[in-house]
């Protein structure tokens, strides 16, 4: 398996991880208030800008681990350069995460067209940043082992 298999696994994993460690800690702890009060909007968006900040501090962490355990497995080092293959890789994961993003973000806005609770809208918003991590990851992970 090469570098980029592995730590595409070792994304995918740490993104399950994080959310769903985020997500039991966070969700007990959502206001029993009237749905559309100050302190429900103060829950979400606390939620979201922290989840972002975790994640992207804990994906740092990670990589820098995963990068030190497999030097000292292999002995090889990180590649230093992304050739063409890599480069066309990394672009469709993100053409196929972002696309799982903004359908998500339509779905989120039309929870709103149709009178639903702002939670839902919220709750889908969340869902959706965490499938496009999770998409990009598998994508990755596919063309890597399919070819491009």
């Amino acid at each position: 398996m090469t570098y980029q298999e592995k730590k595409s696994i070792v994304s995918l994993i740490s993104t399950l991880l994080i959310f769903t460690v985020y997500l039991l800690y966070r969700y007990p702890q959502y206001p029993n208030e009237v749905l559309d009060s100050k302190v429900t909007f103060h829950y979400w968006g606390s939620f979201i800008l922290v989840l972002t900040l975790v994640s992207i501090a804990a994906h740092i962490v990670i990589s820098i681990v995963f990068n030190i355990i497999f030097r000292m497995t292999t002995g090889e080092k990180e590649p230093a350069f992304a050739d063409e293959l890599d480069k066309r890789i990394d672009l469709l994961a993100f053409r196929n995460s972002f696309a799982m993003f903004v359908s998500g973000f339509l779905l989120a806005m039309g929870s709103l067209v149709i009178d639903q609770p702002l939670k839902v809208m919220f709750i889908v918003l969340i869902a959706a940043g965490f499938l496009s991590d999770v998409t990009g990851s598998i994508s990755r992970l596919y063309y890597y082992r399919r070819g491009v």
